[in-house]
């Protein structure tokens, strides 16, 4: 089969297209022809070994991933594909299913097949959907919905989404809205009716004003795109707020420290733990019309690099996909 592969840490131009071995069935697993697939945050600091985020960062992330070499040659985790065979013991799926979900940090999913367990986080796809559209869903649904649990929301309580326009901001804005939260998002100008669109209560234009120097409060400052500080934001927090991170060692150091000093927290989790029940409950809100993915753009998977290229810009919006076979089914 086809799959994107990488054999050293770099730039995007170290990924290229290869033939590889298709993946094995075992039992209770679920062969999956994948038709598209995110391309994320993770996957590109992943492929550089988190160089960007420092030494230390860098060194925890090789001792994950390999400290010479990548570990694991196939990158890609969000994905929306067919079910081209199943495994003894199966049950949920069938051969001709439609599919979503995320492999996580196990990754594989940068090419034509993938091996899944039928317990992970994997679904029947949401009525009505594209694969584009499908594979979309679990990067920003998944993390933000991971933090926003943490915060324990309330109705009514004030929530800022800084980066409300990227994969992870576009979710937040939606599920903090589900939640009951009065929801300010902050993005770039020709971001802001799309914020709205999604449910945001009011919007904030960062290139015109700085929510931080506006006077206004929040029970919750949700950083979705790492640009923020927790000293920059506390300032803007309530009595008893939270500050939101989805990365940085410093916030994980930060998390340990505020839960015993002072009443303002910084929420983070690493490991980040994702459920099955997560990725069904997305699905759920999709059917229901309460949520929807954001797809910016569609890269055939021979254009992997162009495609991470663009990610790294810090510009998309909402989420880029490489799609298989250039099949779309609407």
């Amino acid at each position: 089969m086809r799959a994107v592969v990488y054999d050293r840490y770099g730039p995007p131009d170290v990924l290229r297209l290869e033939d590889v071995e298709r993946p094995k069935l075992k039992d209770g697993a679920v062969l999956v022809r994948i038709r598209a697939v995110a391309v994320t945050r993770a996957d590109c600091a992943t492929r550089e070994a988190n160089r960007r985020s420092g030494p230390v960062v860098s060194l925890i992330s090789r001792s994950i991933s390999g400290f010479r070499r990548p570990k694991q040659r196939v990158l890609g985790s969000e994905l929306a594909g067919e079910v081209e065979a199943v495994g003894a013991g199966v049950s949920e799926f069938a051969v001709g299913d439609r599919v979503f979900g995320t492999s996580g940090f196990h990754f594989g999913a940068y090419a034509e097949f993938i091996s899944m367990r039928e317990s992970t986080r994997i679904a029947h796809m949401p009525a009505g959907m594209s694969f584009e559209q499908a594979a979309s869903i679990c990067d920003g649904g998944l993390n933000a919905l991971r933090c926003l649990r943490l915060a324990d929301l309330h109705r009514g309580q004030r929530v800022l989404v800084y980066g409300a326009s990227g994969a992870i901001g576009t979710a937040a804005v939606q599920l903090a809205r589900y939640f009951g939260a009065d929801v300010t998002a902050v993005c770039g100008t020709k971001n802001l009716e799309l914020a709205r669109s999604l449910g945001a209560d009011r919007v904030i234009d960062y290139t015109q004003e700085d929510f931080a120097k506006n006077g206004q409060t929040y029970g919750v400052i949700f950083d979705a795109v790492g640009k923020h500080s927790f000293s920059r934001c506390r300032g803007s927090l309530d009595p008893g707020g939270s500050y939101l991170a989805t990365d940085g060692l410093r916030n994980l150091i930060l998390a340990v420290w505020t839960a015993r000093i002072g009443d303002k927290r910084v929420l983070f989790s690493i490991p980040p733990r994702y459920t099955k029940q997560d990725v069904v409950f997305l699905k759920e809100l999709i059917e229901a019309g309460r949520y929807r993915a954001v797809l910016d753009r569609c890269y055939p998977l021979e254009d992997v690099v162009h495609a991470t290229r663009y990610v790294e810009t810090e510009r998309k919006t909402g989420n880029v996909v490489l799609t298989i076979d250039d099949h779309r089914v609407r």
